[in-house]
């Protein structure tokens, strides 16, 4: 304090010393004035108490079976000693029998009271075979899961609402919020129940390498394991954002916490609720982003819209005579600033919908009809891979087992130091509590053969599982490259 003190009476004798340097100064246009500082609440408490009945806590179970590739019952002799401790150790733990249950722990919040729905995380619910929910009050329901949304890591629950008395908050304009507003999470950090925290908007925008349609906001209000699918609010109460991820060295906050933004939410949601699945649009197009040497060589000036790369031969945007080298600058009369915004500004069009697209060939704009594809239904029937819409590759999904995977390059060998004699698939995510995140599977190992054959691509990979899954296999043997040693691993198929 006294040190605070002595710099205010400072300031205050400088500028009585040099009053007329400070006239000078206030007369540059160009120096920044600061803006009204609106009263900064004295206390959250009033929000906090309105918003959390409506805030619920998230449990669910999974069970797990023995692996298909668990060791067989060995042979002993009649009289041997370990034949009965070998026969009770199997009985407890083989042919199939359910283990112990898994379990998570996330957050939610009542969007419907009169209806039950709930919206949470996908990651928060996935692979569940039972869902709990837990209010604040500590009333314990079960919960179905209506639809879940793997690209923007939402699901969508229900809960018998008869005879229960239950708040619900609604939706508010994420785009309404601006960097340094308030916002407060209400969650269910680590298991302990209801917490709240508050902090500022820190960034909007943000794309964490989650998906094609990463917009989240940042924030530093505390998010910490377990606040998944919690809401973010603004200070009107209303949700702006869905509490997703956090960047954390340490697993615990550091105040960069990333929220899934209302306007993104919302269409899915109602999706969800409306068909029990997203319907998405598709324009059937392979596109990369627009740089100054880009835009300069085609005649656009500034860089703006997204470039096709490649066109889809089955999809809208071939039969509406796009074509590779241009640039789509805007759908319906929604301007693309940049590749990012495609995506999800075509995602957000009903299908079947015949809209206008602006695209820039031959150095002048253009404008063209093209009715809106599914994007579903073209996954469904082969007509894409799940990271079509954009040049810049996330990696090909294996559901089935849970991994991501990429053709191996250069720069992933230096990155993780893979020798140059090794040859094969580069596994670039894992899912978590998936099959092969049990096998102990990580980021940067290599995939060399699979069912002893040697594959190259992620191509390779698909149809090998594919064809496993056809032939009611219920397993996969990897041989896996990783820090210079090699083992096999044999991954469960899911569909098996």
């Amino acid at each position: 304090m006294r040190i605070l003190t002595m710099t205010l009476m400072l300031c205050i004798s400088s500028a009585f010393i040099s009053g007329n340097a400070s006239s000078a100064l206030a007369q540059d246009e160009n120096i920044l004035t600061a803006p009204t500082i609106h009263m900064i609440p004295s206390s959250f408490a009033d929000l906090a108490e309105k918003l959390s009945p409506a805030v619920v806590n998230i449990s669910t179970t999974q069970k797990t079976t023995v692996p298909e590739d668990f060791p067989e019952m060995p042979q002993f002799p009649e009289g041997s000693p370990f034949k009965d401790f070998f026969e009770d150790f199997m009985d407890r733990r083989g042919g199939g029998i359910p283990m112990q249950p898994a379990s998570s722990l996330g957050s939610g919040f009542v969007i419907d009271a009169v209806n039950g729905y709930i919206v949470t995380n996908n990651h928060v619910v996935r692979n569940a075979e039972n869902v709990q929910v837990t209010f604040p009050n500590e009333l314990t329901v079960e919960a179905q899961i209506i639809g879940t949304d793997e690209k923007t890591d939402i699901a969508v629950l229900k809960i018998k609402v008869t005879d229960l008395e239950i708040a619900s908050v609604k939706f508010g304009d994420s785009d309404a919020i601006r960097v340094g507003d308030w916002t407060m999470a209400i969650g269910n950090p680590f298991g302990l129940g209801g917490t709240v925290t508050t902090g500022i908007l820190s960034a909007r925008a943000r794309d964490i390498d989650t998906g094609p349609y990463d917009d989240y906001l940042q924030t530093d209000a505390s998010i910490n394991r377990g606040n998944s699918g919690g809401p973010l609010f603004n200070m009107n109460g209303e949700v702006i954002g869905i509490n997703t991820a956090i960047f954390s060295p340490t697993g615990g906050s550091v105040g960069i916490g990333f929220a899934i933004p209302s306007a993104l939410a919302k269409p899915v949601i109602n999706q969800i609720i409306k068909y029990g699945r997203t319907r998405r649009g598709w324009l059937g197009v392979r596109i990369q982003t627009v740089t100054d040497e880009i835009a300069e060589s085609l005649g656009l000036g500034a860089p703006r819209g997204a470039l096709v790369a490649s066109v889809n031969d089955k999809g809208p945007a071939k039969a509406a005579g796009l074509e590779p080298g241009d640039i789509i600058l805007s759908i319906n009369g929604q301007n693309i600033k940049e590749m990012k915004n495609l995506p999800r500004i075509v995602a957000e069009h009903d299908i079947n919908a015949t809209v206008p697209v602006t695209y820039w060939r031959d150095e002048k704009e253009h404008t063209v009809e093209v009715t809106i594809g599914e994007l579903e239904k073209a996954e469904e029937e082969g007509l894409i891979q799940l990271a079509e819409s954009t040049s810049e590759d996330k990696g090909t999904e294996i559901e089935s087992v849970g991994l991501t995977i990429m053709e191996l390059n250069d720069a992933m060998r230096k990155e993780f130091q893979i020798d140059t004699t090794i040859e094969g698939v580069f596994i670039s995510d894992v899912t978590p509590n998936s099959e092969a995140d049990r096998k102990g599977l990580n980021k940067g190992a290599v995939i060399v053969e699979i069912n002893q054959q040697q594959i190259t691509t992620p191509e390779e990979v698909s149809d090998i599982i594919k064809k496993a899954i056809d032939n009611r296999r219920k397993s996969v043997l990897l041989l896996v490259s990783e820090n210079g040693n090699s083992r096999f691993v044999a991954l469960k198929l899911t569909n098996g």
